[in-house]
């Protein structure tokens, strides 16, 4: 056991009016004294099967002890290095007998005792150089002082230190399998998947352990002590995901990394203080993040960004002790994003482009012939889209576009013009683009700013109702069809049903009801009705309202909902 004799303990520890009792494996008494956080505070002490947390100052050597009384007793000494790398040296000495050299059975002199323990430099049984976890392991170790002396020499850091005659009952690490690798199981743009085999101390041995895996884009970490050296104190452990959903644990919005407004956040892994007289340097932010899962072995992290290489490592930690053992790190590398394929628009030509939810879309524009404008139509048959138009790599234009909209652009010889078209957050994105040289090329027909059909109340009876809608100064052809529809039928679905691209020939010959040219030079009194007869009483009807240019091509007015009289 770890026992150190009482006149030992006064050259150990400050002199008091009683000297303090070091723990014993009694384990009812050394439950009581590890309880007791005071008793290990800022002493040289190593408890027997109890896991110390403390620090070194740069060059600042530190020196810890420990008794075995018995001979062949087992020993196993842990360090962990946390955050740089730690040069420690394990050494044993005979303990100086208690009785004087005239074996007159009285205590020697406190300070002859001291001499004789200074004085010698013991067996050295072990050293490291390094910053992995590095055990000392003995299955019959002799009697007697052992001292473990430990120092830094690149920068102040924290360290663990972790000492038992028990290991084979104590087992306070969780095990490792025999393969402990992480493995990488599937990979894509944003996304990647690790597998890992449990640990035997919980498949075997039932002991409660969690998995906690850390993610960065530097370097493999030895220790989960060396990973929170580098978090901030606000950075807590994540919750585990819920049963039955996939792993997305991050809001990458923040882990994508931390953002450019936190990047210039310094920090030091020790608060300063008076009291150790020296100013602990800070260091930057890392991009680094840690999630613990429970005990599952499978995990995919997800929200990541493409053709970057990304580190991981697990952590097996026991909840009961929160002791923790690293498996061998791995790294991946992401896809790189799949490129955007560049769709060439014909002069004078309509394309028909469609855009995902949130997504782009690139088109190339070269004439072949030298041009003093370029006239760019666009349609956008649903909500609003944002057109980009860049001339040899200059923006001309940026402009979100949501019904039927027109811009002409100065020309230049040889020029190529690139496009860039963004879909809504809404959903995904229907649009008509036409480019061209010729300025009098009109491919979409012209609108008014207000598309509504207005329905008139008062002239609504139980077989037909009126409408009215604006038309333009230009000559254009309007087609008006009607559709019964449910009495349940509202607002939303008819919002559905707002595409503005789809034609009259979409529409069933059925539900036809007139096409009509008009126009006005006075767009005051650019306005046209229609009755449309023939209908059931009380029932609901859709109406639409297409223009059609002089190239074919048909934009819808807004749908409008009406219903005739039951009774008349």
């Amino acid at each position: 056991m770890l026992l150190l004799r009482c006149p030992l303990l006064l050259l150990l520890l400050p002199l008091g009016s009683r000297p303090q009792k070091l723990p014993t494996r009694d384990e009812e008494l050394f439950q009581m004294q590890i309880r007791d956080k005071a008793f290990f505070h800022d002493s040289s002490v190593i408890p027997d099967g109890a896991e110390i947390s403390s620090y070194l100052f740069r060059d600042t050597p530190k020196r810890y002890f420990f008794v075995v009384e018995e001979d062949n007793t087992p020993l196993a000494v842990t360090v962990t290095p946390c955050d740089a790398p730690l040069e420690w040296k394990l050494s044993v000495q005979e303990l100086p007998e208690e009785a004087s050299g005239e074996g007159s059975g009285e205590p020697e002199p406190l300070e002859q005792q001291k001499q004789q323990i200074t004085n010698e430099e013991g067996t050295e049984l072990f050293s490291y150089r390094g910053n992995d976890v590095e055990y000392f392991v003995s299955s019959s170790s002799p009697s007697g002082l052992y001292q473990l002396d430990l120092l830094s020499t690149e920068k102040d850091t924290h360290f663990k230190v972790y000492a038992t005659t028990t290991p084979e009952s104590d087992q306070p690490y969780p095990e490792l399998p025999y393969d402990p690798r992480i493995d990488v199981t599937s990979l894509g743009r944003t996304t990647v998947t690790l597998a890992w085999k449990p640990s035997p101390t919980a498949s075997l041995l039932k002991q409660p352990i969690q998995y906690c895996i850390v993610i960065n884009k530097e370097h493999n970490f030895k220790s989960l002590c060396a990973v929170e050296a580098k978090l901030s104190s606000d950075d807590a452990f994540m919750m585990a995901p819920k049963p039955g959903l996939d792993f997305s644990p991050f809001d990458f919005a923040h882990f994508g990394f931390p953002s450019d407004n936190n990047s210039g956040k310094e920090r030091g892994f020790l608060k300063s203080s008076s009291k150790f007289g020296r100013q602990i340097s800070s260091k930057p932010r890392v991009d680094l993040h840690k999630v613990c899962i429970g005990n599952k072995n499978i995990f995919t992290v997800s929200d990541l960004k493409p053709d970057t290489q990304y580190y991981f490592d697990m952590f097996a930690v026991n909840t009961n002790t929160n002791m923790s053992t690293a498996y061998i790190g791995t790294f991946a590398r992401t896809k790189e994003e799949a490129k955007q394929k560049t769709v060439e628009l014909k002069d004078g030509k309509v394309t028909d482009v469609f855009i995902k939810r949130k997504g782009a879309k690139f088109l190339r524009f070269a004439p072949v012939s030298s041009h003093q404008k370029v006239t760019f139509s666009i349609h956008s048959c649903l909500d609003a889209v944002q057109i980009q138009v860049r001339r040899d790599g200059k923006l001309l234009l940026s402009q979100n576009v949501e019904g039927v909209r027109q811009f002409q652009l100065r020309g230049k010889a040889k020029a190529k013009y690139l496009i860039r078209l963004k879909g809504s957050k809404k959903g995904a994105s229907v649009l008509k683009i036409l480019a061209t040289t010729r300025p009098n090329k009109q491919s979409f027909p012209s609108l008014p700013e207000d598309t509504r059909i207005k329905a008139f109340d008062k002239l609504r009876t139980c077989s037909s109702v009126t409408v009215a809608w604006l038309g333009t100064q230009e000559r254009n052809k309007f087609c008006i069809y009607r559709r019964e529809v449910d009495d349940n039928y509202n607002e939303e679905q008819k919002k559905r049903e707002q595409n503005q691209c789809l034609g009259p020939d979409t529409r069933k010959k059925s539900e036809k009801v007139i096409c009509k040219y008009f126009h006005s030079q006075n767009i005051q009194k650019a306005v046209t009705t229609e009755t449309i007869r023939g209908l059931q009483p009380g029932k609901s009807y859709l109406l639409d309202v297409y223009v059609i240019g002089h190239g074919g091509q048909s934009v819808k007015y807004q749908s409008k909902l009406v219903k005739t009289r039951k009774f008349c």
